[in-house]
Order: structure tokens, then C-alpha cells, then sequence
């Protein structure tokens, strides 16, 4: 697997295999108890794969597969690579908190600009938040290379599942 240079915080991958979707979430499935490196869930036609909690970190990513049929004996799987949800929903929130902050600072600015008022602060907490915002995205990226080594060995583990069905 290799990730491009792109602003990707939650890279994604997609590839045919030949089995049935069936077959490939029942290898996953006795996988879940022959090994103990890894935490496999599955629901439906989904596949979790994250790291047992002892293992994990703030920014350890999980493996989210949906494999769905494509006709005979044949599946497509769609991966993405992804932070706990529980840190990427805390991501989203601080990001929507900010855009809403800025816009709410904007109409603030442009209201004294419009009344001849002093609008040094209102300026001010604008552009604080842009200088956020670009926090908040440099923190994912430091967070997604710092989880780049994982990411490797969940796309490992799943090669090794899958090996034998990858066209």
C-alpha cells in the first residue's frame, strides 16, 4: 500500500477480490480467534480491525473494510484507514466549532467596519481562528504520520487474510 503526498487524513483503497464476500468475512471471522494481535469486529459486511487496547495510543488508527459482492465468486473490498471514531468525531466538532466561530467573528467585523467602529479585536479573533483551523489540520496530519507505522501493520495483517483471493 503506498499513500500519496495528497492532504488525505483518512486514506482510502479499494480492490477486487475473487470470492464470494461470504467466503472472505468468514476467514476474517476465524481469524478474530486464532490470533491476538489485532481486535477484529464485523458487522454485516463490515470488518473492523484495531489494536487490542492495551496497544493503543491517542492517535492509533483502526482499519474499517466493507466488502461487498460483485457478482459470482467475486468481491469488492473498500477500506479506509481512520483515527478511533471517538477522536476523528472530536476532530470534526472542534473543526465545525471554528468555522462557526469565524464566521461568527466575520459578521462581527464586517458589522463595526460597516458602523465606523473600532474592529481591531473582532479582526483579530478572525483571523485566530484561521490560525486554528490550520492547528487542528497540522495536529491530524502529525497524528496520521505518527500512526503511519500502524497503519502498515493493519494493512499487513489484512494482506495476509487476503492473499489468497487478490486478483
Amino acid at each position: 500500500m503506498t499513500l500519496s503526498n495528497k492532504i488525505v487524513l483518512r486514506p482510502r483503497f479499494k480492490f477486487e477480490v475473487q470470492q464470494s464476500n461470504e467466503t472472505i468475512l468468514k476467514e476474517f471471522e476465524q481469524f478474530k480467534t486464532t490470533q491476538t494481535d489485532f481486535v477484529l469486529s464485523r458487522i454485516d459486511d463490515h470488518v473492523f480491525i484495531k489494536f487490542p487496547k492495551k496497544d493503543q495510543h491517542f492517535w492509533s488508527p483502526q482499519l474499517h473494510l466493507e466488502i461487498n459482492e460483485d457478482g459470482e465468486n467475486k468481491a469488492i473490498v473498500n477500506g479506509l484507514f481512520g483515527p478511533n471514531p471517538t477522536v476523528w468525531t472530536l476532530f470534526m466538532f472542534l473543526h465545525f466549532i471554528v468555522a462557526g466561530l469565524f464566521f461568527g467573528f466575520g459578521i462581527w467585523t464586517y458589522t463595526n467596519i460597516t458602523l465606523n467602529n473600532n474592529y481591531t479585536i473582532q479582526l483579530f479573533l478572525t483571523f485566530l481562528m484561521i490560525i486554528i483551523w490550520f492547528v487542528l489540520y497540522f495536529a491530524g496530519r502529525i497524528g496520521r504520520s505518527k500512526g503511519m507505522q500502524e497503519m502498515h501493520q493493519l494493512n499487513d495483517f489484512m494482506n495476509t487474510i487476503l492473499k489468497a483471493h487478490r486478483v
